[in-house]
């Protein structure tokens, strides 16, 4: 079979794991495996941080998913999303072109070791994994890629995963699917599968971080934090946004992070209103200066932190402490509130309410969850309930983000705060490290 390759030609050297990296990958200078740095493993070592063990996290990681298809009484998972495909394989391919240009899949089944579709002549990627069981190609049926030979392409798609579902799950035909090209769901159901919403399994199954899983994102952060003073180091007035961003970038990828995920710094006047991407604006003493990491970084790991500085040797304005101190104190003590058992409508309740001037310009979300990227749960601002809200409760093993915006309309300048947080059995505890700005809280 052409499109098979089978798990005999998929076996590497047992002796490359004869030397091991503190996470305990092979230690193979030329391996393909993707990991952390040198200078990574150091600072970590430095910090007292532990290093996951990698092997025991994928297990982990497969087992969450395969509860959730067991519990849905799913013949599998169907996952063509990068970070999904991530989770459940930790395997990575081109991962921003392949999140626009679906050309990788993974079934998941109930039970035993994941199939693999992968973008042409890259087996080699994932010959690493034991959790792997099968290398396929044919996932691929978008309009560059098969043209007018998409809806067979699509088809043929169809009837492998067919077939995988009868070897796992006799006649079972629910499968659930994360994300498809329409052409693949009709193909799909044309044979009869049943389609149910894949995104219900992979986000309850993401959301719950077991202290291994915990000890990867710890270092993740800790290596976004160095990369981060790195940026604070070349702040100076006269260097653009963008020079400032690009430090970002360098500490990441030279620690063996992986990218990030939007372009979110900005600086005086246009820290108001938020989101303005960073760009060739040149920074003047005495601005403020504002951005969102939404990095993902080591082991693939996002670190989503926000933090706002003064740019240059100037003292902080009284508005801009006031701005300072009013996101400090929001998010601070939503941090506080947060307990395992309850329910986000109650955190919504109970939440500091900024105040009144600063309501309109809010943040989409008071917290929401973090691992691979952002993920479930979403908590929401008062106003936004009624139209954006949803059930569900903080459970300990949830990582958090608890954010806040600050700026009045009209107002110069803005602030942005985020604290990286575990739910624990007593609280929400930080993960993320970073300091604050005594200037601007007046200590």
């Amino acid at each position: 079979m052409d499109d098979l390759i089978v798990g005999s030609n998929r076996k590497i050297d047992p002796s490359r794991r004869a030397h091991l990296k503190p996470d305990n990958t092979p230690n193979d200078n030329d391996r393909i495996e993707i990991g952390p740095t040198a200078l990574a493993f150091a600072e970590w070592e430095n910090l007292g941080l532990s290093a996951p063990d990698m092997p025991a996290l994928r297990e982990y990681r497969l087992s969450r998913l395969q509860d959730q298809i067991r519990q849905h009484d799913c013949a599998g998972l169907l996952l063509f999303d990068p970070l999904n495909i991530r989770y459940a394989t930790d395997t990575t391919n081109m991962q921003l072109w392949i999140a626009h240009n679906m050309a990788r899949a993974c079934f998941v089944p109930p039970e035993g070791k994941v199939i693999l579709w992968d973008f042409h002549n890259c087996e080699h990627l994932s010959a690493h994994l034991s959790l792997v069981g099968e290398v396929r190609h044919g996932a691929s049926f978008f309009y560059f890629e098969t043209g007018d030979q998409t809806e067979q392409a699509a088809a043929a798609f169809a009837e492998q995963v067919l077939d995988v579902m009868r070897q796992h799950a006799g006649t079972n035909k629910r499968l659930a699917v994360d994300k498809i090209e329409n052409i693949g769901y009709v193909s799909l159901r044309s044979c009869g599968v049943e389609v149910l919403e894949g995104q219900v399994l992979t986000e309850h199954a993401r959301s719950i971080k077991n202290e291994n899983e915990l000890n990867a994102m710890r270092c993740a952060i800790a290596a976004c934090e160095a990369a981060v003073e790195e940026m604070r180091t070349i702040m100076r007035p006269g260097i653009s946004e963008n020079e400032m961003w690009a430090a970002l970038h360098a500490g990441n990828i030279k620690r063996g992070g992986e990218w990030i995920e939007t372009r979110i710094l900005s600086s005086g006047p246009r820290t108001n209103p938020w989101f303005q991407e960073c760009g060739p604006r040149i920074m003047q003493n005495g601005d403020i200066m504002a951005f969102d990491t939404d990095l993902v970084g080591t082991y693939g790991y996002c670190c989503d932190i926000s933090r706002s500085w003064i740019v240059g040797d100037a003292k902080p304005n009284a508005e801009q402490r006031t701005l300072y101190q009013v996101a400090y104190e929001h998010v601070m003590t939503n941090i506080g509130l947060i307990e395992p058992g309850m329910s986000f409508t109650e955190m919504t309740r109970i939440a500091h309410r900024l105040p009144e001037e600063y309501r309109a310009l809010r943040y989409g979300v008071l917290a929401h969850g973090v691992g691979l990227c952002d993920e479930y749960p979403c908590v929401r601002y008062p106003e936004d309930v009624a139209a954006h809200g949803y059930g569900g409760s903080f459970e300990p093993g949830m990582t958090l983000c608890v954010e806040a915006y600050v700026g009045a309309v009209g107002g110069r300048e803005g602030i942005k705060l985020e604290e990286q947080v575990l739910v624990t059995e007593t609280g929400a505890v930080p993960l993320s490290q970073y300091r604050y700005e005594d200037d601007l809280l007046d200590v």
